[in-house]
């Protein structure tokens, strides 16, 4: 079979005589073509296309940028860089990079604080649990103002032995009367405020849950059983207890809190918790009350009365 036959050479079949037209007859049926051989490919005038390489369908004209389909990839943008591929840089700007520079030192300095106050504070917690030594005994004071009552460190949570006692911290007060007297109040439950608070609350705040019990057990851990502070945070303890109450008077009643406060006073009453019913151990069931002496509150205290 020859080789020009049709379905021979697939890119010849897919031509068309459009792409390639034979040589015209004449009508003697000689060609127009001389008898000598054929013109080279690399002659002038000579055609580009061989057999080895025929040209891409669609008949390319001799000096024409070969198209998108013989380079495999879309054309080029008249407008741009080719199609799909893009100027943009790899990575985009991220996190604080991306932000303006004023809003880029505003967070630089925001986490430079952040950063000093954390080390600060974690140097005051090892200070305070490591054992003694010359900064402790230094700045010991410093160091106790920063820890004391909120960041207190203590081992209760891991106690062999864990509290077994109800302890509610109560309050009376002293009113002034319009006659120009004084009247003395029963004793308000703080305790049973804040767990009035907490009962049926999914989130109760630090404050309703630890503030009163903490701070009582910060005077009772400084002071002696006949009140008397016994060290140097003994009078810390009592300011931060009577600050507290200065704040939670006006919960009270509507009695004391239309009235005018003239002193206060703080007791606590512990009970100890009943053991189960399986268990043989008795314990009292009688509260155990610890008085303390009355305080006038001043403007310090954030509640009423007279200047300290």
């Amino acid at each position: 079979m020859d080789r020009y036959d049709e379905g021979a050479h697939p890119r010849r079949a897919a031509a068309t005589p459009d792409d390639h037209p034979l040589p015209s007859a004449d009508a003697s049926g000689g060609s127009d073509a001389s008898d000598g051989p054929p013109p080279s490919a690399d002659a002038p005038g000579g055609s580009e296309a061989s057999d080895d390489h025929p040209l891409p369908s669609g008949g390319a004209s001799e000096g024409a940028p070969p198209s998108a389909d013989a380079l495999g990839g879309p054309p080029p943008s008249a407008d741009g860089p080719p199609v799909g591929v893009s100027d943009a840089p790899d990575h985009a700007p991220a996190g604080i990079t991306a932000l303006s520079l004023r809003y880029q030192i505003a967070a630089a300095l925001a986490l430079a604080v952040v950063a000093v106050g954390a080390l600060v504070h974690l140097g005051m917690v090892f200070l305070h649990v490591a054992p003694s030594n010359t900064l402790t005994k230094q700045h010991g004071r410093a160091v106790d103002d920063w820890i004391y009552p909120e960041f207190e460190q203590n081992w209760k949570l891991f106690a062999p032995n864990p509290l077994q006692q109800n302890i509610d911290v109560q309050v009376r007060v002293d009113l002034r009367t319009g006659e120009g007297g004084v009247r003395t109040t029963g004793w308000y439950d703080l305790s049973a405020l804040d767990g009035a608070d907490i009962r049926h609350n999914p989130l109760p705040s630090h404050t309703q849950q630890n503030e009163l019990r903490r701070a009582w057990d910060f005077y009772a851990s400084s002071h002696d059983n006949a009140n008397r502070p016994s060290g140097l945070r003994g009078e810390l303890s009592e300011s931060y207890l009577r600050r507290i109450v200065a704040r939670r008077v006006d919960r009270l009643s509507a009695e004391v809190r239309e009235g005018t406060v003239e002193r206060v006073q703080l007791r606590s009453s512990t009970t100890n918790v009943q053991p189960p019913s399986w268990s043989a151990e008795k314990v009292s069931d009688d509260p155990v009350y610890r008085v303390l002496p009355w305080w006038t509150l001043s403007r310090n205290d954030v509640g009423t009365g007279a200047d300290a």
